[in-house]
């Protein structure tokens, strides 16, 4: 079958040719052996027909993985794995704020800051070398809806609003206040890019800026949300959230919880062992 004539539904409604090169990408990055991809992309091909949409391509290679090896099918569903941090933005934003952290920040989520006309609740702040960014995260827990340029523009309006008394206030340890940043685990428009670069705002998305994006981010850095274990069930995931523990790394320190959830030993054992392999595959 020649693949490039078959037309697949994306998440957003468009139709767009089906990728080959795209679908290899996505399972090269799972850090799966050349002999597992080439079986996969075999299986999917073969199942492809007009039509087939992006989250049915998937699935099947998502199963197919996890037959494999569990920690390969929890990195390919990291995109998914985002989304389900929901239904709020809350632990999006702790999550945004753990990777800051890991890259030497010191941070605070969700902090009434006075700004020269009003107050505004800034969702992550983050201190380092005596320089402060404030972090504005835009959360989606369903594909296809994407950041358009009102977003930026709104944001740049609160940061400018903050910076304008900040600048006046003697209390700030000395700290400079030198960033706007809009996170989104989605992506921009092509105007709240043009927008946000314009203003010296800086975006950051799923796969913006470009080889440095938040799923590039992730990856290097191993860290993982709970939410891509593929042996934990939605209910150990909410509970885990609910006490702090958003990233894989942290279960690893933090097993105890595990206890408190009634897991059995073996289960316990494998549940580790898919999270470790992870983080440090």
């Amino acid at each position: 079958m020649d693949t490039t004539s078959i037309e697949i539904i994306k998440s957003s409604g468009e139709k767009a040719r089906f990728s080959l090169d795209k679908l290899k990408a996505s399972l090269n990055r799972t850090g799966a052996d050349r002999k597992t991809i080439n079986q996969i992309i075999d299986k999917v091909r073969d199942e492809l027909y007009h039509g087939i949409s992006t989250k049915e391509i998937y699935n099947r290679a998502f199963a197919l993985l996890k037959k494999k090896k569990s920690h390969f099918a929890s990195k390919y569903k990291l995109k998914k794995a985002i989304y389900e941090l929901g239904p709020t933005g809350f632990p999006f934003e702790r999550f945004i704020s753990a990777i800051l952290q890991y890259s030497g920040y010191k941070t605070e989520v969700g902090k009434i800051l006075q700004g020269k006309c009003v107050t505004h609740e800034i969702d992550v702040i983050a201190h380092k070398n005596n320089e402060t960014t404030i972090i504005e995260c835009k959360f989606h827990n369903q594909e296809g809806l994407n950041c358009n340029v009102k977003i930026p523009l709104y944001i740049h309006a609160r940061y400018n609003d903050v910076k304008a008394h900040w600048n006046v206030k003697s209390n700030n340890n000395n700290s400079v206040l030198t960033d706007g940043w809009v996170v989104t685990n989605t992506r921009f428009t092509q105007d709240a890019i043009q927008y946000g670069t314009c203003v010296n705002l800086y975006l950051l998305s799923w796969d913006y800026p470009k080889n440095d994006g938040l799923k590039h981010r992730i990856d290097r850095l191993g860290l993982y949300p709970i939410t891509v274990s593929t042996l934990l069930s939605n209910r150990e995931k909410q509970f885990l959230l609910s006490r702090d523990v958003v990233l894989c790394r942290t279960l690893i320190g933090d097993a105890f919880y595990l206890d408190h959830l009634g897991v059995s030993e073996t289960r316990k054992e494998k549940i580790l062992n898919e999270i470790k392999m992870l983080c440090n595959h």
